[in-house]
């Protein structure tokens, strides 16, 4: 699970990303898999206030500042390969859709 956060890094990011894992691990997770793996990507951290915030998690999750311009350090192998942000919110859209139809289906 990856959380990014356009914005500095706040210890209560941490308990939100430990909520995300165990919803992702309780309704996604196939038996076989093995526990996920939480990363906060932030525009700034400390790495003080990183560790005591993610001191006592029973959860893998780690904190990391993100380079503004990551498409241009990406290698070249890479660049031209991920999602675009147009097709993530695309992609974003047509699920919460989804979710509504679900939602609406279950209602009535």
């Amino acid at each position: 699970m990856i959380d990014l956060k356009a914005r500095p890094f706040k210890p209560e990011h941490a308990g939100k990303m430990n909520f995300y894992l165990s919803a992702v691990d309780d309704l996604l997770r196939h038996p076989d898999d093995k526990p996920s793996i939480g990363i906060i990507l932030c525009k700034t951290r400390s790495r003080v206030i990183a560790e005591y915030a993610l001191r006592d998690l029973a959860k893998p999750v780690g904190v990391a500042r993100y380079k503004t311009k990551l498409v241009e350090s990406l290698p070249d192998d890479l660049k031209g390969k991920l999602p675009t942000v147009q097709q993530i919110q695309k992609e974003l859209a047509c699920l919460r859709q989804a979710e509504r139809g679900r939602q609406a289906t279950r209602a009535s």
